[in-house]
């Protein structure tokens, strides 16, 4: 622990010829040594001059060698440096032996794909999504989806980010204080602390990303339309991690994958209000959310910021862990419902789609156990964000979707998608069998409207019009 704010703790070994030197060849502005890189030992002597007690030049380059790696890689002003998060997540899959996609597992994807497309004629009457099939790499997979990280994220980076840079100015030792100050708003002290919680925010987000391009099978596995319409990606090398263990053929395992993904991407090409509905829950959440501000300044007292790993170990400690509010919990309810009902249907689609493949029941579990579980980066984003991808209902939500089938039919069934206002609730999850028949009496109540509409306009008269 430090008893200095910043990293400034004891004095430590010092260099016999520090007393040599001059003052006079240092910056009597010791905030702007920093911000510039200046000499370390002369900054030292600047703080000591200052008033800042005796101050080790090896503690200032730690920590001007943290800022100044924080800062190497620019960002674009925003809560988030993106650079950094894409070079980090870029890294974190080569540390994992990501490979290019060879000509081979192109082929491959493209059939399983096209015969899943085959399959699920019979087992939906939503059309084909008519998109191309590609087979990515872990890096693909990561500047693929980069775009809706981008907006997913970033409303909830922006509040996180500001705490952190309002913390972090707390914590410059008083003899800084007065220099940054001088600065004003949106002079460089204001710009370097924010550059600093975008380039630490974006370190995690990108250790997140990184990790979960390492684990995902397909694009859009997680539920969320993370790839751009008209395609529809399956990822080889975490398809193959997938299959291990399994005892279940290689080829098996990608087309029983192929088809859950290709139900998927028919959903989103043709239910225009779904995607927007999943990342409006997402932002509906972001929009009221507060961050504990002395609850990170807390932590920053214990936390030294010359060490990168100290910081991230923070952030993933969920010390940035928004507090919800009940607006939030009832955006991150119905996101829930969304998703399991989603997961639900795609399980149902593909349970009578691939029911001719051999392991299929058990690949339908292994599924719900990967979902219901999570990997490493989901829980990264859950103690980061406050924000959980998981499907908790997808059993409850698949029962749902197989009552209506049973009952009314596989049309009626993916009826329900056409509009916002058919889709059932939480607590329709909890009683299929009730849902099914208030569904079918709606609709038989909307079906004698329309009839007596259409009697008026018409000009017919019923048997029991006066008239």
């Amino acid at each position: 622990m430090n008893d200095r704010p910043m990293g400034f703790g004891p004095p430590g070994p010092s260099d016999p010829d520090d007393g040599d030197e001059s003052v006079g060849g240092s910056s009597s502005d010791p905030f702007s040594e920093l911000f510039a890189g200046g000499d370390p030992e002369a900054m030292a002597r600047a703080l000591q001059a200052a008033g800042a007690g005796d101050v080790d030049a090896d503690q200032v380059r730690a920590m001007m060698g943290q800022v100044q790696k924080l800062l190497s890689t620019p960002g674009d002003g925003g809560p988030v440096n993106w650079q950094l998060a894409g070079d980090v997540a870029r890294q974190v899959v080569s540390e994992h032996g990501d490979a290019t996609v060879g000509q081979a597992e192109q082929r491959a994807v493209d059939e399983a794909l096209r015969l899943a497309d085959t399959w699920l004629t019979e087992a939906t009457t939503l059309p084909a999504a008519g998109a191309r099939g590609l087979a990515w790499s872990s890096a693909e997979w990561v500047e693929g989806t980069k775009p809706v990280w981008r907006r997913l994220v970033e409303p909830v980076a922006e509040s996180v980010a500001r705490a952190l840079s309002d913390a972090l100015a707390k914590q410059i030792p008083p003899e800084l204080a007065g220099p940054m100050a001088a600065s004003g708003p949106g002079g460089p002290g204001e710009a370097m602390m924010r550059q600093i919680g975008g380039s630490v925010f974006g370190l995690q987000v990108g250790q997140a990303i990184g990790t979960l391009a390492t684990e995902v099978v397909s694009g859009t596995e997680i539920g969320l339309p993370l790839v751009e319409p008209g395609v529809v990606v399956l990822v080889p090398a975490g398809v193959a991690a997938f299959g291990e263990g399994l005892d279940v053929p290689a080829d098996e395992v990608r087309l029983y994958l192929a088809v859950r993904e290709a139900a998927r991407s028919r959903l989103f090409a043709h239910v225009p209000w779904l995607s927007a509905a999943l990342l409006g829950d997402v932002e509906a959440y972001a929009r009221g959310i507060a961050i504990d501000t002395e609850r990170i300044e807390s932590a920053l007292r214990e936390t030294d910021p010359s060490d990168a790993e100290s910081m991230q170990q923070a952030l993933a400690s969920g010390l940035f862990e928004p507090e919800r509010t009940p607006a939030q919990q009832v955006a991150l309810d119905r996101l829930e419902t969304s998703l399991a009902l989603l997961e639900g249907w795609v399980e149902v689609v593909t349970d009578a789609a691939a029911s001719t493949l051999p392991h299929a029941d058990g690949l339908r579990e292994t599924v719900r156990r990967r979902r219901a579980i999570g990997g490493p980066a989901e829980q990264t984003f859950s103690a980061l964000v406050g924000l959980e991808l998981r499907p908790r209902r997808l059993r409850d939500a698949a029962a749902l979707w197989r009552v209506i089938g049973d009952t009314q039919g596989i049309e009626a069934r993916d009826g329900v998608w056409s509009h916002p206002d058919l889709m059932p609730t939480a607590e329709d999850l909890d009683d299929p069998l009730g849902y099914a028949e208030r569904r079918a009496q709606a609709d038989a109540g909307s079906a004698a409207v329309d009839a007596a509409i259409e009697q008026l306009l018409s000009g017919e008269s019923g048997p029991s019009d006066p008239a």
